[in-house]
């Protein structure tokens, strides 16, 4: 071997170990990305003061393929009204109930609940109000969803309800801002 053919085999070992080392990556990085977890940037007040404009979140998309949504879950999904924007809301209606927006209260009417239970939700500012004056009975796969932030929050008070298959996934985590780290919980009702 002459020696200007060895620094050129170099070269070559150099560049087909990057090129195994990027498509290795990639075949990790992607299915994660695509189907297991996804990043989510907060934007807008409609969550607040639980989750902040620039909030960095990432989703869940693989559990409801095996459970269902439950009431109380924080989730990422396509709006309605355009496919193409991303809302974040939380799951206050669940497939076959009816929900009432009355008197500053949200009403779940259910099997288990037929003269109706008033949602005590804890996890919203002292000054939130829920406005609005309307009944809705959801489909069996609709999910009735409110922001945290009633007063700042375009929902399905305005829209209607979200059809499970517009449902992204559900927020773990927040990753960023570091001195808000944590893992997201599903309150108890």
């Amino acid at each position: 071997m002459s020696s200007e053919q060895a620094p050129k085999n170099e070269i070559l070992a150099f560049v087909w170990e990057t090129i195994k080392v990027v498509i290795i990556s990639l075949a990790i990085i992607l299915p994660i990305r695509y189907y297991l977890v996804q990043p989510f940037f907060v934007k807008g007040a409609s969550m607040e003061s639980n989750f902040e404009d620039g909030d960095y979140l990432l989703i869940d998309e693989i559990s409801y393929r095996f459970t269902e949504p439950a009431r109380g879950d924080v989730i990422v999904f396509r709006y309605p009204e355009d496919r193409s924007q991303f809302f974040i809301k939380r799951i206050i209606g669940l497939p076959g109930e009816t929900i009432e927006v009355k008197n500053n209260k949200v009403m779940i009417y259910n099997t288990e609940s037929t003269d109706g239970l008033v949602l005590v939700e804890g996890y919203l500012d002292t000054n939130q109000e829920t406005l609005g004056n309307l009944l809705v009975r959801l489909d069996d796969n609709e999910y009735f969803v409110l922001g945290d932030n009633r007063l700042a929050s375009s929902d399905s008070r305005r829209w209607g309800p979200v059809n499970k298959t517009l449902i992204t996934g559900k927020a773990f985590l927040r990753a960023w801002p570091f001195n808000k780290f944590d893992k997201i919980l599903t309150p108890t009702y």
